[in-house]
This record gives structure tokens, C-alpha cells and sequence, in this order.
């Protein structure tokens, strides 16, 4: 099959509700490979096929978001329905992202047991030698537009090398503002000023942005009190994965210690039952936030389980939608001063080497366990760099061997 072609531009172009969801929808299906991979498949589909937005302002947007507490990757996908189709755009790009892997995890919550043993077998190894590829020639891509002279190349290998001898969170935050501030000092901007086309268009007065961030400090002040002067469960349940949303920078994996702490220290579900759902979150698509479905799930039993799912999910994705809603209108003001603009391109050369250690340390680490594996990545890789397929072509066809040849 020939690779799908590229849509008309249509950067800064107002879309419609159903065709963000139906455009994240798919990709809440096919998005195996963590936060980093998520990223990847954006920038396929949202940059080079469909054209919402460019290069630039998606680069923009994902140095953005690497700074804000919560999970990266949806976040940027929040703001792209944003940017399409206002906040229903945002919603219904939220929704379709993460229906999937909530539905299936829930499923597993109930007893669907078939999930827990699928993480070993081959066509799971198979999505993940295809997630590797999609990130590695993403990340090629990535590095041509924002790593195009010396001094953005250094800063990107700084960062690569920093990130994979002190791994953690707070290293990686730290990493992002000091390729700010090499930006700020070393970098210069001459063609590269922002254009019309390189705009986020989200419509929201300043001040609707500033009563937003408003409320996402009220909440994490409120929800407490609300939960001990109620003690209702519902409340308890709001406020624990609230906090977790709102205070863990760089998504994926970093939010399980904060869950633990959340679900497991409190007896809220045991410690089996969490690292069941950790393994099951790591076999399905999607953001891995939405284990937190799962774990609202178990806090009640029958209809009840439906509803402490609904709140667990709610609350923990909450805190990131506002932060998207409160920060946006702010942004593209800011983006647009000469000195933003430098230390967004060191920013944006830095998450460059911030990927590039991510693919390392977790999709390649993860992945290449045995030589099948790595081949099937390479050929994946090969496949995408000459575009004989599209993305999902890749991926599917990736599972399929990996489930025929067993690895």
C-alpha cells in the first residue's frame, strides 16, 4: 500500500470537533511506546500528513509542555485540540486519546486476566520494535529542523549526555532551562522569527487564561479540605489523584511513585493489585495516565467501580487541561519577543537531546532484548525513512510479525 500523502496546509485553519476526534482517536489505537513515541506520532500525523500545524510551532508547544507539571504528551495533544477546534477540540482530543487503553484497563480491572500475560508475548515486543522506529525517524526529522548549525547541535548533545548520566525528573527540568539559557546567550535570531502560520491559535482571553490557573491552585488548596471535612470517599478519591496530576513533571512512569503513595500506602488497593495494573498498562495504547481508570476502579465495588474510574481518570488529566487552557493565551505572546524566540531554540535543540536519551533509556533499553527484535525494528525504521508505508501500516504490520515469529 502507498503511504498516505500529505494534506493541504492547513496551519492556523479553524477544524471541527469530529475530525480531532476521529484523528485521536485513531491514534489512541495505534500509540504504543510511552510519552516519547506519543510525541513522535503527533508530529507524524498532526506536522507532516494532515498539516494543522508546523514544524516550528509543534517544536513550540512540546518545549512548552516539557516544562509544565503533568503528562507531557497528552497535554501537547490537549493543545492541539485546542488549537483545531477550541476547547471542545480539547476535550475530544483528551477523550479519543485515552478511550482506548482506559477502556481495555478497566476491562482488566473487572477481571479480564488475559491482559496481565500479554505484555510477554511476541506481537507486544513487535508494537514496541515499531514504536523504536517511529520514534528514531521522528527523531531524525526533529533534529534536521532544530539542530541545523553547530551551536544548536552542542546544546542537544549537552543534553543527551546529561540526561543519560543523572537520569530523573528534575534533572531533565533542569536541562530544559539550561538550554534556555544557553539559547538566551549563545544563539541568535535571524530568519527564524515566528510567522502567521507558525502561530497557536487557541481564542482565549488573557484573563480567562489567568481565572483558569487560578482555579488549578484552588483546586490543589480546596480538595483536601473538601475531602477531610466530608470524608467522602468520592472527594478523597478527586483529591489523591489531583495532587498526583498536578505535581509530577515529565508524565509516563514518573507519576507510579505518586500513585503508589496515593492507592497503596493509604490501603485504597494492594500491592498486587497495582503492579498488576502497571503490567497491564504497559500492553495497551495510549498515555499511561489512564491506569489511573483502572485504580478508581478498585476503590468500590459493583456500579460504584464505574464511577471511582470516572473520577480517578477526571482528576488526574484535570490538572493539565487547566495548566494547557491558563498557559496558551500567554504563550504565543511571549513566543513571539526576540528573547523568547532564543531561548525556545535552544529549548527546542535541548529537547532534542531529551528524546534522544529517552529513546535510549527506555524504547531501545526495552526493546532490543533479542536480535529478532532489533531487526524488526531496523526494518521498520528502513520502511518509514523511505516511506514505503504509513505509520500505522508499520505499526500493524510490526504486531502481526512479531505474534508469527514469537519474539
Amino acid at each position: 500500500m502507498p503511504p498516505s500523502r500529505p494534506e493541504p496546509n492547513s496551519a492556523g485553519r479553524r477544524g471541527t470537533v469530529g475530525e480531532v476526534f476521529i484523528a485521536f482517536l485513531r491514534l489512541g489505537v495505534m500509540s504504543f511506546g510511552g510519552p516519547v513515541a506519543h510525541l513522535c506520532f503527533f508530529r507524524e500525523d498532526f506536522v507532516q500528513r494532515r498539516r494543522w500545524l508546523t514544524d516550528r510551532a509543534y517544536a513550540d508547544l512540546v518545549a512548552l509542555c516539557q516544562f509544565l507539571p503533568g503528562p507531557a504528551s497528552s497535554q501537547v495533544g490537549m493543545a492541539i485540540g485546542l488549537h483545531r477546534a477550541g476547547l471542545a477540540g480539547l476535550v475530544a482530543a483528551w477523550l479519543a486519546f485515552t478511550l482506548p487503553s482506559t477502556v481495555l484497563l478497566v476491562a482488566f480491572g473487572y477481571g479480564a486476566s488475559a491482559l496481565g500475560d500479554a505484555a510477554g508475548t511476541g506481537w507486544i515486543t513487535g508494537l514496541k520494535a515499531a514504536a523504536l522506529a517511529v520514534v528514531a525517524h521522528a527523531l531524525l526529522g526533529m533534529a534536521k529542523t532544530l539542530t541545523p548549525d553547530l551551536r544548536r547541535a552542542l546544546i542537544a548533545i549537552g543534553a543527551l549526555t546529561l540526561v543519560l548520566i543523572f537520569p530523573g525528573v528534575w534533572v531533565q527540568v533542569a536541562v530544559m532551562a539550561a538550554a534556555a539559557i544557553a539559547g538566551l546567550a549563545c544563539l541568535r535570531v535571524q530568519h527564524e522569527h515566528a510567522t502567521e502560520e507558525d502561530s497557536m491559535v487557541v481564542r482565549i482571553p488573557r484573563v480567562v487564561g489567568a481565572a483558569v490557573l487560578g482555579l488549578f491552585v484552588t483546586l490543589l488548596i480546596v480538595l483536601p479540605l473538601l475531602a477531610g471535612a466530608t470524608r467522602s470517599g468520592a472527594a478523597d478519591l478527586a483529591d489523591s489523584f489531583y495532587r498526583s496530576g498536578a505535581l509530577v513533571f515529565g508524565g509516563g512512569h514518573v507519576v507510579l511513585p505518586l500513585l503508589h503513595a496515593e492507592t497503596v500506602a493509604t490501603g485504597l488497593v494492594s500491592e498486587e493489585a497495582f503492579l498488576a495494573g502497571y503490567g497491564a498498562a504497559q500492553a495497551v495504547p495510549g498515555p499511561l495516565f489512564t491506569v489511573a481508570a483502572y485504580l478508581g476502579s478498585l476503590t468500590a465495588a459493583g456500579p460504584w467501580s464505574l464511577l471511582g474510574a470516572t473520577i480517578a481518570l477526571v482528576a488526574i488529566f484535570l490538572p493539565g487541561a487547566l495548566l494547557v487552557i491558563g498557559v496558551l493565551p500567554f504563550w504565543e505572546r511571549l513566543r513571539r519577543s526576540a528573547r523568547a524566540q532564543r531561548a525556545l531554540l535552544g529549548v527546542n535543540a535541548g529537547v532534542v537531546g531529551l528524546l534522544g536519551g529517552a529513546l535510549y533509556t527506555t524504547a531501545f533499553a526495552e526493546t532490543m532484548r533479542t536480535p529478532a527484535a532489533l531487526v524488526l525494528a531496523v526494518v521498520a525504521f528502513v520502511v518509514l525513512r523511505r516511506r514505503w508505508a504509513p505509520v500505522w501500516v508499520v505499526v500493524a504490520g510490526a504486531a502481526v510479525l512479531g505474534l508469527v515469529l514469537g519474539i
